[in-house]
């Protein structure tokens, strides 16, 4: 599994669905450099079970992502057709009508390739047929990039797993008030909370009324 923390994130132009209904080609995340964070997040499937969930739970909290300058971005393998009928269900039926972030169709899976979060490899036989070791969708990867283009954070999940919205949205915070006061986040930090700074021995020490 790639690190890509501290590094630029992957640059791509792909087709997506945005504000829930209008599918527009060459969505890019480099629009948003210099402008907004990004939580950029992969899910395995369309129409299953786990990823409506979390979807919905994303789009439940946007307003909170979007008042930090946070954009919300949701990216799978299923094709933007897809995408755009199971925008139009009903979430009583299984579906994700309400979500108005964009979801990337990363059709190609090159998008999951490049961010090391697909699953199974590919490769060609002795017949020169393509074979796969596993189904080729993504895992449940999820990376914080900052307004440079930077990723502060990833975490990835098997495809079973889903994932904690508040901890994306407390690592958001976190990145947020490094880069604002110059101080660090010690375990369990959340808004509100005193940060951490070094001494001029190199020794991190708290801050505030201790």
């Amino acid at each position: 599994m790639a690190v890509l923390v501290g590094k630029k994130a992957p640059s791509f132009k792909a087709q997506a669905v945005i504000n829930g209904e209008e599918i527009v080609e060459d969505f890019s995340l480099d629009q948003f450099i210099g402008k907004k964070y990004v939580i950029f997040f992969f899910y395995p499937k369309d129409f299953t079970f786990v990823c409506p969930t979390e979807l919905h739970a994303f789009q439940e909290k946007l307003a909170e992502f979007e008042s930090r300058g946070c954009a919300i971005v949701a990216c799978s393998t299923d094709t933007e057709q897809s995408h755009w009928g199971w925008l139009q269900l009903d979430k009583k039926q299984g579906g994700i009508k309400g979500i108005t972030y964009p979801i990337v169709a990363d059709t190609s899976k090159t998008i999951s390739a490049n961010y090391d979060v697909l699953n199974g490899e590919y490769f060609f036989d002795d017949n020169n047929q393509m074979q796969a070791t596993a189904e080729l969708i993504a895992y449940r990867g999820l990376f914080l990039i900052d307004k440079q283009g930077v990723v502060q954070h990833q975490l990835v999940n098997n495809l079973p797993l889903g994932r904690n919205v508040e901890e994306a949205l407390r690592i958001l915070d976190a990145v947020i008030f490094t880069e604002e006061k110059g101080e660090v986040c010690p375990a369990n930090w959340s808004a509100g909370k005193d940060g951490m700074k070094a001494d001029h021995k190199g020794v991190a020490s708290y801050l505030g009324n201790h």
